[in-house]
């Protein structure tokens, strides 16, 4: 009995995420202590955490073949949501993207980001469709999946969101079988734009580079020269973008680079996490103990700057045992992926990874000041109810995807 136990519950999968929100809440707890405004966020964390614990054993053991079914409809909701949220949500900070539903702050566009995936999954999946998504139109009809809550969710205006469902798009596609070459060609003009950003013999190293992989894909010399053109293009368009961005975007682009250069705006807060990391030292200077985050010199520090916390608190051995968590969590999911035979499933799985890899790097980059501050939270520990909420849906499908993972259907 044991061993069946074992054999379709991933306990690893499980208990590294348990582990998070643990170390979570004590993270919030800590950086809203002594704090009267958001002195309630530990407890609205709690009881989400509670809430999210029996929704996963809810998803886990629901038949894949409902969730596939139900993806279209779930997204189709989840955009209306989307769409109200905008004329009737609550303003904060400039952002239109919030419900208050009895003290709860609901945001749409966190659950937008499971919607997306099970939707492209279940196109990618579909075998009455036969979606061939080295077909024009059939990888236009996924992107047109992505892009649908990218254009709901920058009318917000939140720009982190929108980055993240740009992200997931290309792994979730090359997971359902695009060539390595039209993978290639979607990114380089990305990898023009960055590099013509970083200055100009970055650029030329990319343009060299990309001549480079086009001999190696042997492709005809039409469609390299197209690719090397519009590479070419988008990093002469880095400057006429960047100086279309609003002034506080440039400034946080500015202090990625140099923090010092606005410390006490747009850089303050990566001059902050950076003091509060470098403090914790080895072991940390203990619960409650920690000078940044206790004197509140870090702004919000229980969402995108909880790590901060953990840092200061519970030093190198405390940051990396959190490190560590996130990296099992990513392989298993990943592991999850190769071996499941439902394709759904396992399309949702890589989506699902994708997602909590760049939230973990991007946030992680954003507290070491290598990544601009665009306010992506850690999973499982930055506080906000649709956010934990919808990393454990995402959790739920992991588990289900493993608990079925020889089923076809």
């Amino acid at each position: 009995m044991q061993a069946k136990v074992f054999e379709r519950f991933n306990f690893v999968v499980f208990l590294s995420a348990f582990a998070l929100i643990s170390i979570g809440l004590v993270a919030i707890y800590s950086a809203t202590f002594g704090n009267d405004l958001v002195s309630g966020n530990f407890t609205k964390q709690l009881i989400s955490a509670s809430i999210g614990i029996v929704l996963v054993l809810a998803i886990m053991f629901t038949p894949p073949k409902y969730l596939s079914m139900s993806s279209y409809v779930i997204y189709g909701l989840v955009m209306i949501l989307l769409i109200a949220v905008i004329i009737l949500g609550k303003k904060i900070k400039g952002q239109t993207s919030w419900f208050s539903v009895a003290g709860f702050g609901v945001q749409p566009s966190e659950f937008a980001k499971v919607a997306t995936v099970m939707a492209l999954a279940f196109f990618l999946s579909n075998k009455n469709k036969e979606a061939d998504v080295t077909k024009l139109r059939d990888f236009m009809y996924a992107v047109a999946i992505c892009l649908v809550p990218v254009a709901l969710i920058m009318l917000q205006p939140d720009m982190g969101t929108t980055l993240v469902f740009l992200f997931l798009l290309l792994p979730v596609l090359y997971w359902a079988g695009m060539p390595n070459y039209i993978m290639f060609f979607i990114v380089a003009p990305a990898i023009t734009a960055v590099c013509a950003f970083l200055g100009t013999w970055y650029f030329v190293a990319a343009v060299v580079f990309i001549i480079a992989m086009m001999m190696v894909f042997k492709k005809n010399i039409l469609v390299s020269a197209i690719v090397v053109c519009i590479a070419i293009a988008s990093g002469f368009s880095v400057n006429m973008i960047y100086n279309k961005l609003q002034p506080y975007q440039q400034k946080r682009i500015q202090s990625m680079f140099d923090p010092e250069s606005d410390p006490l705006g747009a850089g303050y807060n990566v001059i902050q996490s950076k003091i509060a990391i470098g403090s914790g030292g080895l072991s940390g200077k203990g619960f409650l103990q920690g000078t940044q985050t206790q004197l509140k010199y870090i702004p919000e520090q229980w969402t995108d700057f909880i790590f901060c916390m953990v840092g200061e608190e519970f030093g190198f051995v405390g940051s990396i045992a959190v490190v560590l968590l996130f990296l099992i969590l990513i392989w298993q999911t990943i592991h999850i992926a190769f071996i499941c035979k439902n394709q759904f499933l396992s399309i949702c799985c890589i989506g699902f990874a994708t997602i909590f890899s760049f939230h973990i790097l991007i946030n992680l980059g954003m507290i070491m000041g290598i990544m601009p501050v665009i306010g992506i939270p850690l999973p499982f520990m930055s506080y906000g109810v649709s956010f934990l909420l919808s990393n454990l849906i995402m959790l739920g499908i992991i588990l289900n995807a493993y608990r079925n993972r020889k089923e076809y259907v």
